[in-house]
């Protein structure tokens, strides 16, 4: 049957669906939760803190794992077209922002719920607070990049099919 999507196709829109509903999250939590506990460090610090206070860790953990399974996937599907170069450089890129993340973002974000929670705050908290929200609007541009490089890949393996 010729309708059938084939295996590279499903895990390569898959993917890249996924980026874009793992953006999404990424810049409503940039430009509405971010700019909010970052507006005035310490006392904007608040959403760090209590009994309900905001753990978006779970959220994050499920979803990136999610996606680098299907990352994968695609790429293992896909060895064999002529996309298979374009989709390494994307993954590497991806998952250098991925290290990134885990080595400095994590960490600070730990930090600063850390912060909050307590009595003491350190000095220069507002600029490392500043600094963690300006290198995030960086690093959401880049998975946002990477996903939107990701469409043209798409077209051309579904392409490849009607041609």
């Amino acid at each position: 049957m010729t309708n059938i999507l084939t295996r590279a196709e499903i895990w390569l829109c898959i993917t890249t669906l996924i980026y874009f509903v793992m953006n999404g999250a990424q810049i409503f939590e940039t430009f509405v939760i971010v700019s909010k506990w970052t507006a005035s460090p310490p006392e904007s610090l608040h959403y760090f803190r209590g009994k309900y206070a905001m753990d978006l860790k779970t959220f994050w953990i499920i979803i990136h794992s999610i996606h680098e399974i299907t990352f994968i996937l695609a790429i293992v599907f896909c060895w064999k077209s002529d996309i298979r170069a374009s989709l390494l450089i994307l993954f590497a890129i991806h998952f250098v922002v991925r290290v990134w993340t885990i080595l400095y973002f994590a960490p600070n974000i730990m930090e600063f719920e850390t912060i909050a929670n307590s009595e003491n705050s350190t000095q220069n908290f507002i600029d490392k607070a500043t600094l963690w929200r300006k290198l995030n609007y960086i690093r959401v541009g880049v998975f946002l990049a990477v996903s939107i490089a990701l469409i043209p890949l798409c077209m051309k393996v579904l392409n490849l099919r009607m041609s």
